[in-house]
């Protein structure tokens, strides 16, 4: 089931968005096959990998040519093992020919970032701690993005800068102080989003928790100020370390107690799944 914020109409502007990027006037090459030429084809996972971006690959050839037909051997969410087949498609030659590369490429992509979240989720699945996203996305496909990290096992954090309130360095510095920064949250935030405060030292945390914050993100910090942090906090309110983070030493990281670690790597360092489509002999 696709999140609230994924809606059927905005994958449909993806998918129409990538198409005329693709094919704009024409398919040139899809010619050389005779139009009444039909085949069947396969997509097949060439690796292990997690699997997401199959509405994405049903509204592109919906898109093009309704009268394709697939048959999805895997969902989205899954494990995927090399050489594992995904799916079946049936259809005109020149079809399939003409949306491979754009359905593939929502595959690979989505599919990565699944992934690689689901190795970041994994690596911490020991701990009681959360996997968050960051804005750190391809343009043109965050949501898409932030839908492929559920599927990896891991969570939201805001979708944008209209959800949740994410006070920064230059923001303290432009507002005068944290409190005032944080006051000010207070009074536009009619909605009641999430007032986070980002920190960089133990003295900037005193001031976020004395001034009320929802969250406060740790950014950079060792662990040895992770967990003096976490100890000052002392539950009051919710952490996030964020910055500089891998898969090598995320562990160590959560076990300081934090309650979520920020990754942008899931969204912005992502390696594309190895995937391709074959047609039967």
């Amino acid at each position: 089931m696709l999140p609230s914020y994924l809606t059927k109409t905005e994958i449909l502007r993806q998918v129409r968005y990538a198409l005329e990027e693709d094919i704009g006037d024409g398919d040139l090459t899809a010619q050389l096959i005779a139009a009444e030429e039909f085949a069947q084809a396969e997509i097949i996972c060439r690796e292990q990998a997690v699997l997401c971006g199959t509405a994405w690959v049903d509204e592109a050839f919906r898109q093009f040519d309704d009268t394709v037909e697939i048959t999805w051997y895997a969902a989205d969410g899954d494990h995927l093992n090399t050489n594992q087949h995904l799916c079946t498609i049936n259809g005109r030659a020149r079809s399939l020919l003409t949306i491979e590369r754009t359905a593939l490429n929502f595959l690979q992509t989505l599919s990565g970032t699944a992934t690689l979240t689901k190795a970041y989720a994994d690596a911490v699945v020991s701990t009681e701690v959360k996997i968050l996203d960051t804005r750190k996305t391809l343009p043109g496909l965050r949501l898409a993005q932030k839908y492929a990290v559920l599927c990896g096992g891991g969570h939201n954090h805001r979708i944008g800068l209209f959800d949740a309130i994410l006070i920064k360095e230059n923001h303290i510095m432009a507002a005068g102080s944290i409190s005032e920064a944080v006051h000010h949250a207070r009074t536009l935030s009619h909605n009641k989003a999430l007032v986070e405060v980002e920190v960089e030292t133990l003295q900037e945390l005193h001031e976020a928790l004395a001034a009320g914050a929802d969250r406060i993100l740790l950014d950079n910090m060792d662990n040895t100020t992770l967990c003096e942090a976490v100890a000052i906090t002392n539950n009051r309110t919710e952490l996030e370390a964020s910055g500089g983070i891998t898969l090598e030493t995320i562990s160590a990281v959560a076990e300081t107690g934090v309650d979520y670690i920020s990754v942008g790597q899931l969204t912005k360092n992502l390696q594309a799944v190895d995937l391709s489509m074959r047609f039967a002999g």
